[in-house]
């Protein structure tokens, strides 16, 4: 988190906090502009991978324990994460870089 002017908090998205040793920084806004499902890619995947325990049944979804589980990959969450933020940029140099569409 950031803070504004006012001296409130602001959300940084350029910082993400993976966990209490792992921040991933300076990444590009630009990685933010490709949509999917009406949002970010990465603030998708991030809403996915999050551990999360749903409030009626106690379920606890941890996306740390499906990547050892079946990945065999602790890191998987984090690389994935990782691997977005490339596919984001990579798609928006590609979409950017198409002719208008004269329709």
């Amino acid at each position: 988190m950031k803070r504004n002017e006012e001296g409130k908090n602001i959300n940084d998205k350029t910082v993400l906090i993976y966990n209490a040793h792992i921040t991933i920084k300076n990444i590009p806004l630009e990685a933010y502009d490709y949509i999917v499902n009406g949002k970010p890619a990465l603030e998708w995947i991030m809403d996915r991978q999050c551990v999360k325990t749903d409030k009626k049944s106690g379920i606890t979804n941890d996306a740390n324990d499906w990547a050892i589980e079946t990945m065999n990959n602790a890191k998987y969450p984090l690389e994935l994460f990782l691997r977005i933020i490339t596919v984001s940029l990579e798609t928006m140099k590609i979409v950017d870089g198409l002719p208008e569409l004269d329709i």
